[in-house]
């Protein structure tokens, strides 16, 4: 799901030292210049891409841009997908498969590592089928579509951890030197205690699944978004932004949820909600308010604030776009966050790469993808059967979406 203009920059605390190399790291990042030590390790890892739509053929863009990999095999239902991302990066045509089963075709042709691309409802069983296969595992967000599916993948990744193997699930805020900082700077305390999060979501809406609602017309150009089993819906898919980054900046996950949600966008055919009103609560007091809409963007714009964070002591934003910023009657940090999207996705690639070829499964984004995920899931279901749901009751209960594959191709 894709989601910076200039933003100010003032004088901190921090040494000039400090900033120096924060600078430079994103400018070689940005630039494709690689650090010292990634140009001296130039063993190229064989790469499959699983999930060649929008997000997909462009992220493997980015990996071979990346320098380190080789994009030897592509996987799509689509053929049609999968030859045109074939064509972009080279992987020859009889290493592009298509179907349902496309993927453990791609995982059984001598590959390394996965991206899994794809509508989140497939991801735990191609989570499953790399950690069967061995294989090292870059993931899109969200990680599944229900409780069931977050308990696969958590498991799927912990085997692979055990075995060496490198799992990341490629989320942007955290990469961003800014956000980085004032993240750090709030949990040191410099705004005092933190007792409220606030965040908001407002973007535009994809297509609908076609009237008759074939299963194929829904497996292409985001339209699954509008499906929850196959997409999460608007909240579990997009709004997962912003839930990820409260609870990074709160260093915790929330214990609870409750909320309000409808549809109202046109003539939906869709099952997905698109108005979101959401509260989390977090152990110790700590409340996040998240707001969301999901609707024609054309005059409003995208305005995405990821969590706006106030302490006793001051104030501070982690920002998607614009600007991180922390704020105390003494001191200011103003970085601008850049082009997220994909400078995100680009520092993501490297330290993939940089992992792989390290032998490093610390694998430290596992976690907070999953509980995450849960956390969107359960204020999802929350919001549907307008009650409280705890996380833990998500979790007990175990909900599988199904979703009916009939018809389609193996």
């Amino acid at each position: 799901m894709g989601e910076g203009p200039m933003g100010d920059r003032s004088e901190s605390r921090r040494p000039p030292s400090r900033r120096s190399v924060l600078a430079a790291a994103a400018a070689a990042t940005l630039s494709g210049a690689a650090p010292p030590v990634a140009r001296a390790q130039s063993r190229k890892v064989k790469l499959g891409v699983v999930g060649c739509g929008g997000r997909g053929a462009w992220i493997a863009q980015l990996f071979l841009r990346h320098g380190g990999y080789e994009i030897a095999a592509v996987a799509d239902y689509f053929q049609d997908a999968a030859d045109a991302c074939g064509n972009a990066v080279g992987t020859p045509a009889g290493r592009r498969f298509s179907g349902l089963g496309g993927y453990r075709r791609l995982m059984d042709s001598g590959v390394e590592a996965v991206a899994l691309e794809t509508p989140p409802f497939f991801f735990p069983e191609h989570a499953v089928a790399a950690a069967e296969a061995g294989l090292h595992v870059f993931m899109a967000k969200p990680v599944a579509v229900d409780a069931w599916g977050c308990r696969v993948v958590e498991e799927a990744a912990a085997r692979l951890t055990r075995a060496g193997r490198v799992f990341l699930v490629d989320y942007q805020m955290p990469t961003d030197p800014g956000n980085a900082e004032v993240v750090r700077r709030v949990r040191a305390g410099e705004i005092g205690k933190v007792v409220m999060l606030n965040s908001h979501y407002f973007g535009g809406q994809f297509n609908d699944p076609p009237l008759g609602r074939t299963i194929e017309n829904r497996l292409r150009n985001l339209v699954w978004v509008n499906d929850t089993a196959l997409g999460g819906g608007y909240h579990g898919n997009a709004c997962i932004h912003a839930v990820h980054a409260a609870m990074w900046v709160a260093g915790a996950t929330p214990v609870a949820a409750m909320g309000v949600s409808t549809r109202g966008r046109p003539s939906p055919h869709g099952d997905t909600h698109d108005l979101y009103s959401i509260t989390f609560e977090y152990a110790g007091g700590l409340l996040h308010n998240h707001r969301a809409r999901h609707l024609n963007d054309r005059l409003t714009g995208f305005d995405f604030c990821a969590s706006l964070v106030h302490g006793h002591g001051g104030f501070a934003n982690v920002a998607y776009s614009g600007t991180a910023t922390l704020l105390t009657d003494t001191d200011a940090v103003r970085e601008e966050v850049a082009n997220l999207y994909e400078a995100g996705a680009i520092r993501n690639i490297a330290t993939f790469h940089k992992a792989v070829l390290a032998g490093d499964a610390t694998n430290d984004t596992v976690r907070a993808a999953v509980d995450s995920c849960v956390a969107t899931i359960a204020a999802r279901d929350a919001c549907l059967r307008r009650t409280r749901l705890t996380l833990a009751q998500v979790r007990r209960e175990n909900r599988r979406l199904r979703v009916d594959l009939r018809g389609l191709r193996d």
